[in-house]
């Protein structure tokens, strides 16, 4: 038997289960849906409302031949430990576990020294194929490119990386059937109104983001037709008819040609979807925005960051402040919502430029912000950068994520802490007041704005 799973469970995390926004595992889909094209038979065990104790159970009555494990920074934990469950059972003894996913290319070691008898680096579905037909017929894997394993002395085999493939249409679409959906869409539906799935056009990002991870698909570009996009947005409406979509591209206007084309198939096929995407702002303009909405789009979400243009340049972020500001401006003027992303406590942020974040979002006052503190993750620019001043050596692996990993910055994480209270309060008494809400829902913002502003001052003056 051939298991695929992602080890997150939704209701024993105290985080998502505030946030109440599940999505499906689309990558192991993906690899399931050439597994059946192949002929290959094998189930996906979605773990998203289960519990550790049930799944666990389920393998030992199973006892899969091939456990495969998507893992990436939300889920390593559970994935550890889900590996040393089936390394302790005499049951499982002969099960083969295989892990892929954004988080193998750079923890390649740790993970096969933790356990897994394989990783799949890349781009997963040829490549598992290949490697579970090898396991089960019993013949040389030595071969097969995109894999990772350890050799009889013990050390670590990385074969050469497999070749992108071009064209995306030859990849069936997600077999969304192997799961179910629809307490997905329940989920969504009670928690925030409308129901939503997840779709995906293109693979990977050519830009350079020092932050970003581009541990599965590199700095590529590659992207279905609109006709093949199209057609799964007409098979998704008609089997589970969500609401809304969620295109998970990283740059979804990243083509102005294929926009236009996937205008024109939306109309040919008389399909209207609703959804909401992620951009760059130098990737929109008016004609863009246009087309945006008249495909469906409702909201959009800009990359920002920070609204210093230093610490974007730093970032190699390669946009100009001053164009995403016009960009959140005008994507609400054509009538879209704009969200947009911003992180503090990048190397070498000042007070001022979390001051010019600010300014940022009030002149641009976005429908909706994310706000974080920059965490360097393993593979990228910003992790080699901070790695001799940071505490990536001292954490215990196998108990925390990259997440979990701070750095020497200009002021104390404590500090920034304080500081993305002082941006969300200071913006909540901004929008309140525009919009001429009740001053006392306005004043509890600024009092919160202004403890935050006392909870910098603090930090930044203790450290001294």
């Amino acid at each position: 038997m051939i298991l695929l799973c992602h080890a997150y469970f939704l209701h024993e995390d105290a985080r998502e289960k505030a946030i109440m926004k599940p999505y499906p595992p689309l990558g192991i889909l993906y690899i399931s849906a050439w597994l059946e094209k192949m002929g290959v038979e094998h189930d996906v065990f979605d773990t998203t409302f289960s519990s550790k104790d049930f799944f666990y159970n389920f393998l030992l009555e199973k006892k899969p031949a091939i456990l495969a494990i998507y893992i990436n920074l939300m889920t390593k934990v559970n994935v550890l430990e889900l590996i040393d469950f089936v390394r302790s059972k005499k049951e499982l003894s002969e099960t083969k576990i295989i892990l892929g996913g954004p988080d193998v290319r750079y923890n390649a070691e740790n993970l096969l020294n933790h356990g897994a008898d394989f990783l799949v680096i890349g781009e997963g579905e040829e490549t598992f194929y290949e490697l579970s037909q090898s396991l089960t017929n019993k013949t040389s894997y030595h071969k097969i490119p995109g894999i990772a394993y350890k050799l009889s002395d013990g050390s670590i085999q990385i074969n050469e990386g497999r070749i992108l493939r071009k064209d995306l249409d030859e990849l069936p679409v997600p077999n969304r059937k192997k799961i179910d959906f629809f307490p997905y869409l329940d989920v969504w539906k009670k928690h925030h109104g409308n129901s939503a799935m997840t779709i995906s056009t293109m693979r990977g990002c050519p830009y350079s983001c020092h932050w970003c991870s581009r541990g599965v698909y590199g700095k590529s570009y590659r992207r279905r037709s609109a006709e093949s996009v199209v057609a799964e947005i007409k098979q998704i409406q008609e089997t589970y008819g969500p609401d809304n979509l969620w295109f998970v591209d990283d740059v979804f206007t990243i083509s102005h040609k294929w926009l236009q084309s996937f205008v024109d198939e939306l109309k040919a096929a008389n399909v209207k979807p609703v959804y909401e995407c992620i951009t760059r702002a130098d990737r929109l303009n008016t004609e863009v925005i246009q087309l945006l909405k008249e495909s469906g789009c409702f909201r959009v979400w800009i990359g920002a960051e920070s609204g210093s243009q230093k610490i974007i340049d730093l970032m190699d972020r390669r946009v100009d402040v001053q164009t995403v500001r016009q960009m959140i401006v005008e994507a609400q003027a054509a009538g879209l919502q704009a969200g947009t992303f911003i992180m503090v406590g990048y190397p070498g942020e000042t007070e001022a430029d979390i001051k010019e974040t600010l300014l940022h979002l009030k002149a641009s006052n976005p429908s909706f912000f994310t706000i974080t503190i920059t965490c360097p993750i393993k593979g990228t620019e910003l992790y080699t950068e901070v790695e001799t001043i940071s505490t990536a050596s001292k954490i215990d692996w196998t108990k925390n994520t990259d997440r979990d990993i701070d750095f020497t910055r200009t002021y104390s994480k404590k500090y920034y802490q304080q500081a993305v209270q002082w941006i969300v309060s200071e913006m909540a008494f901004y929008q309140r007041r525009k919009k001429d809400l009740s001053f006392s829902s306005a004043a509890k913002a600024k009092l919160r704005s202004v403890k935050a502003r006392l909870g910098m001052w603090w930090y930044k003056h203790a450290e001294i």
